[in-house]
């Protein structure tokens, strides 16, 4: 018997270990790219029964430097930087940073910087490997398979807040009249591995969401982004940037 009552108790154990591996093989990956001195991306949005889906945003990011992004638009490129806090965005008046844009008020419906808007929701974009980060404290528990790709759904509030992102204005500045947040909110998440590295990244939401003109709209999105250039990437900002961020 005692030969059989050990090996059960080691099998346990092994099951237990292995549930927690497909998390930890995705901190793995994160942080090996993210060691990594350069890599590119491309980030494509589609929104089920939209008439338009907006064109892909291609980003370049370097460790300890700068990310580049931008994004092909029917009035012209949309560019923006980012260098740690500092976030700067082309604009017909030349770089602009969010606080200047604001100022100048470049929101919604308001006139402002000539141009602001164009690249405005670039600013509020982030690499893969940060927005990988963000997703690892939303995830409920995650499962890989033999293709080197991890899934998880996520948290109902980290659904909830992904899908409320941008709609309520960040912590602190949220607007009185803004819409309350998302209903029977769902997603998942789809990370590929190869070689020790994120690959990718495909994240899927859906819920119910309310616009500012009050009515509910049920939403059901997919974000996907594509990692490449690992380590080959020329990261190439702009000189007037460079002085923008200087200064």
């Amino acid at each position: 018997m005692k030969n059989y009552i050990v090996p059960s108790i080691i099998l346990g154990s092994a099951l237990a270990l292995g549930a927690a591996e497909p998390k930890e093989t995705l901190k793995n990956a994160l942080k090996a790219l993210g060691e990594k001195a350069n890599y590119s991306w491309i980030t494509t949005t589609e929104t089920q029964g939209a008439q338009r889906q907006p064109n892909p945003v291609k980003g370049m990011t370097e460790k300890g430097g700068c990310t580049f992004l931008c994004q092909e638009l029917n009035t012209g490129t949309a560019e923006a930087v980012i260098k740690g806090e500092q976030r700067i965005v082309k604009t017909e008046e030349g770089w602009k940073t969010a606080a200047e844009l604001r100022a100048a008020g470049g929101g919604p419906g308001a006139g402002g910087v000539r141009g602001a808007m164009m690249g405005r929701a670039l600013l509020n974009m982030r690499t893969p490997v940060a927005q990988a980060e963000e997703l690892l404290g939303k995830l409920k528990e995650c499962k890989a398979d033999d293709g080197g790709v991890i899934t998880a759904d996520l948290t109902e509030e980290g659904a909830k807040e992904l899908l409320a992102f941008g709609r309520r204005g960040r912590p602190g500045q949220e607007s009185q009249n803004a819409p309350p947040g998302p209903k029977n909110a769902k997603g998942s998440v789809k990370f590929w591995i190869k070689d020790g590295l994120l690959t990718k990244i495909e994240l899927k939401l859906q819920g119910t969401v309310t616009g500012r003109d009050q009515q509910e709209r049920d939403v059901a999105r997919t974000v996907t982004h594509e990692i490449k250039d690992v380590g080959t990437t020329k990261v190439a900002i702009p000189e007037d940037a460079k002085k923008k961020l200087a200064s």
